[in-house]
């Protein structure tokens, strides 16, 4: 089984790393994020791509399922989605496809086990040539609604904010968000955008994971953790 491992899905190949334990301190700060309901829909977003917001999506999903939750992955970057690649799953048909058709009779049909135990994942599927509109679409908060019976977290793998529509749209939907960015990578220029356009719509930001953080010692991927 370790060789089907991707490197990138470190919380599975490497659960003692110091990374792989950032992101299941993320996972319990993220479960009690909120008195007043539960989180159950997250959404990981980024200012710009590169910042490492699939990465961080896959190994937050896999912490929540090596917790005993039953975990749904979905790739909401209809663009340039790449969970499949991570888990060695197949792309002819995702959430752009579902979307197109009838999402509370087909819905099941699109979801796929992954290698890890609890984890399953909806693909980005073909790309459309409307993706905010397939994601802002009463059949996608329909089948959002829908999937929040069948499993315990969703984690929403959204695209970056700068520049496009579709993680803004995301955002109304999901019960909290969180931003990706970088060390030495993102701007602050562009952090502060994103928050300010993330706030325009009222969404529930939970905190900014900081990524790719040096530290002596610690793994390429850095530390990670959530700031207010």
């Amino acid at each position: 089984m370790s060789d089907m491992i991707n490197n990138e899905l470190i919380v599975e190949r490497n659960p003692r790393s110091s990374v792989a334990e950032a992101l299941r301190i993320i996972r319990t700060n993220l479960q009690f994020s909120s008195a007043d309901k539960k989180v159950q829909i997250i959404l990981v977003t980024s200012s710009v791509p590169g910042e490492g917001k699939s990465f961080t999506s896959a190994n937050l999903a896999t912490a929540f399922a090596q917790n005993g939750s039953k975990v749904l992955l979905i790739d909401c970057d209809l663009r340039k989605g790449r969970l499949h690649r991570l888990f060695n799953i197949t792309n002819d048909k995702g959430l752009s496809n579902l979307l197109l058709g009838d999402v509370e009779k087909e819905y099941k049909d699109y979801i796929k086990k992954t290698f890890i135990h609890n984890l399953h994942l909806l693909t980005s599927g073909v790309v459309p040539p409307n993706p905010s509109e397939l994601l802002d679409s009463n059949k996608n908060k329909n089948l959002l609604e829908i999937l929040r019976s069948d499993y315990d977290y969703i984690i929403c793998d959204g695209t970056p904010v700068g520049g496009l529509t579709d993680s803004v749209v995301m955002a109304k939907n999901v019960d909290k968000t969180v931003v990706v960015c970088a060390v030495n990578y993102t701007k602050i220029d562009q952090l502060e955008n994103t928050k300010k356009t993330l706030q325009n719509v009222e969404a529930d930001v939970a905190g900014v994971i900081v990524n790719k953080v040096p530290e002596v010692h610690s793994s390429y991927y850095g530390n990670y953790y959530i700031e207010d």
